[in-house]
């Protein structure tokens, strides 16, 4: 579904990824992990639009999308949950899952809705609640909810458990297995790395600026380098499948 080739972008004369190659497939979880810095938020504004890269192709569902806008990886079906949510605060919870399907009129956003609310029941209560004033995992819901309105074919989720609480992370976590099982693609950019791994199929890691390691998600969780350098060997049991 997304191919990236040789992906190389720079920040003025400053190099930032170096020929990232990688992919995701149809009905996958994915996960991208990497420590802060090793280019993840480069790699997805460039996937999203919002960079372009000197060298490289990006290919979505077989069509070149490295020279799209933004807003027209959005309507292919590309969406993104960005890091630290960016919901409009000031706006109503209902406002917010509505903006995210006003591309498709009133007719599409209120037939989904109830789907909305079913994800994430949380939200049935909270409607008419400013979204500024959510905890931060209801905020969390909420981003990947009004994401969802756009009925999107690749949902990537840029470092979704940021700043939650543990038992909000499994949370969230269950919600990325429950989509991908209703049939949701998912690429899962994380720091995280254990417990992304947890729920992912395959993985790649990245560290400054590339992919230097790439395997099944059980394989990646077990390898040593892994286990090293997040979190520590003895800890990583704890997210064993």
């Amino acid at each position: 579904m997304l191919e990236v080739q040789g992906l190389s972008v720079k920040y003025g004369a400053l190099q930032v990824l170096r020929r990232v190659t990688f992919h995701v497939g149809a009905g996958e979880i994915v996960a991208l992990i990497g420590a802060n810095g090793a280019g993840k938020s480069t790699l997805l504004k460039t996937i999203s639009g919002v960079m372009r890269p000197f060298e490289g192709v990006i290919l979505f569902q077989h069509e070149p999308i490295h020279n799209r806008s933004a807003e027209r990886i959005v309507q292919l079906g590309l969406v993104q949950v960005p890091e630290a949510r960016q919901l409009f605060p000031n706006m109503t919870v209902l406002e917010n899952l509505e903006l995210g399907g006003y591309m498709y009129g009133r007719k599409y956003v209120a037939e989904s809705l109830p789907t909305m609310f079913e994800l994430f029941p949380v939200l049935v209560d909270r409607q008419q609640q400013k979204a500024g004033t959510l905890s931060g995992g209801e905020q969390q819901m909420l981003s990947i909810a009004r994401a969802l309105m756009t009925d999107p074919r690749l949902l990537v989720l840029d470092e979704p458990s940021l700043g939650l609480a543990p038992l909000m992370v499994e949370e969230i976590y269950r919600t990325i297995k429950e989509l991908s099982e209703r049939g949701t693609t998912i690429l899962l950019v994380e720091q995280n790395a254990m417990g992304a791994l947890s729920i992912a199929q395959r993985a790649y890691v990245m560290e400054t600026g590339r992919i230097v390691l790439a395997g099944e998600a059980q394989e990646l969780m077990e390898h040593d380098d892994v286990q090293r350098a997040y979190l520590g060997k003895d800890y990583a049991h704890k997210w064993e499948r």
